[in-house]
């Protein structure tokens, strides 16, 4: 079974890397870009579990105790 926990920086925080890459599609000619903000994937292979509910409270552990940092960062867990 395959999980998917999407990190991105929370949206008080600045992201100058999302600035960055901002700044330089507007330098390669692509108008209309608002702003960037950029953030991470992370694919997670897992034995099947049946019960979707503790999957999901594993994953959100997962997430707290090392895929995010929660102080700046939130997060999304796809099962």
């Amino acid at each position: 079974m395959k999980a998917t926990v999407v990190v991105r920086l929370k949206t008080e925080v600045l992201d100058p890397q999302g600035d960055a890459v901002s700044r330089a599609l507007g330098k390669l000619g692509f108008t209309g870009v608002k702003g960037v903000r950029v953030g991470k994937i992370v694919e997670i292979e897992l034995e099947h579990e049946a019960d979707k509910t503790a999957l999901a409270e594993k994953l959100r552990t997962m997430a707290d105790e090392l895929l995010a940092n929660p102080v700046i960062e939130d997060y999304e867990v796809i099962v």
